[in-house]
């Protein structure tokens, strides 16, 4: 069996737990409160959590089909893969910050349903990566959602949904800690 996809789930349920207790008792306006002008709220973190999921893991589930089985031991992304979950998407001090695309901005408002729908969203993605852990996904490539040209193979595109997840649930965690936060 691999060792990758039992790590990844392992991500999963621990973002999970994460969530869990970050909205665990928040009232909705707890939920909706921003820092400042144009920060995002805990709610909003969230929803882009979960627009994420809706966005990225159909292109990897298609890219699947009719492709041979075949395992990979570990996930290796390529250079280009490996600089952008480096530059782009693990939760580091010196990391370069782009928007978010058009596609997965989050409302202003998010209602308090935002948990369950992460929850159901992230057992899509364990359910995926069991059926993914049958193929190569050093070897399958999928088309990045955001931006057509650029293709990640099903291995990256796993490590960008579980490390973007730390990312956002990090700053969601910042929110929740910041001195003026509604109690």
């Amino acid at each position: 069996m691999s060792r990758w996809a039992p790590r990844l789930a392992d991500e999963l349920n621990s973002s999970d737990e994460h969530a869990l207790r970050l909205l665990g008792g928040l009232s909705e306006e707890q939920l909706n409160w921003q820092p400042a002008e144009g920060a995002w709220s805990i709610g909003q973190c969230m929803e882009h959590l979960c627009l994420m999921n809706d966005v990225y893991l159909p292109p990897i589930a298609k890219s699947l089909e009719g492709k041979p089985n075949g395992k990979a031991d570990e996930i290796t992304p390529g250079w280009f893969g490996a600089w952008f979950i480096r530059s782009f998407v693990e939760p580091l001090p010196n990391q370069m910050r782009a928007p978010a695309p058009k596609k997965i901005v989050p409302t202003s408002c998010v209602p308090p349903s935002v948990l369950e729908r992460f929850l159901a969203g992230n057992e899509q993605v364990r359910e995926l990566i069991q059926r993914a852990s049958e193929y190569d996904v050093n070897r399958i490539r999928f088309r990045n959602p955001f931006i057509p040209v650029i293709r990640f193979t099903v291995g990256t595109g796993f490590e960008i949904v579980t490390k973007h997840q730390w990312r956002h649930l990090l700053q969601a965690q910042r929110v929740k800690e910041t001195a003026s936060f509604p109690k």
